[in-house]
């Protein structure tokens, strides 16, 4: 059994405006407040996985520095949580998730990862729940 490697590389990462376009027009949501998600799946010939991007509204973080705290901390929360999520996707699956900071302030920063844990707890029942 390998070790698991808490990374973010660059295949995990949702960059592509094609693949960000069609997650935000056909994709499904879930909240989880203040986390909201929009996910697609697709079928894929290599090995699955999730390709994750982040975000922070600019009308509720006027500061370029406190929206990219928040996306810092959306990303290490992931990060560290993305094996319990991993294992829940089928094989020959491609997942492509967004997630949204939709609060309007953070007040605790341990609440990110309490969300983010129930936020792909419930992601993760939603493919259970398909099989």
């Amino acid at each position: 059994m390998a070790a698991k490697t808490f990374t973010y590389s660059g295949p995990e990462k949702l960059k592509s405006r094609k693949m960000l376009n069609q997650v935000f027009a056909e994709g499904k949501s879930l909240n989880v407040f203040p986390l909201k998600i929009t996910y697609t799946t697709k079928e894929v010939v290599g090995a699955s996985i999730a390709q994750i991007g982040v975000g922070v509204s600019s009308r509720h973080f006027k500061k370029a520095v406190d929206r990219n705290r928040v996306k810092r901390l959306l990303r290490e929360s992931y990060r560290l949580q993305k094996f319990s999520l991993l294992e829940l996707i089928p094989d020959k699956k491609q997942l492509s998730v967004f997630i949204l900071f939709v609060g309007k302030g953070i007040s605790d920063t341990s609440l990110i990862p309490e969300k983010m844990q129930l936020i792909l707890q419930k992601l993760g029942n939603s493919f259970q729940n398909k099989l």
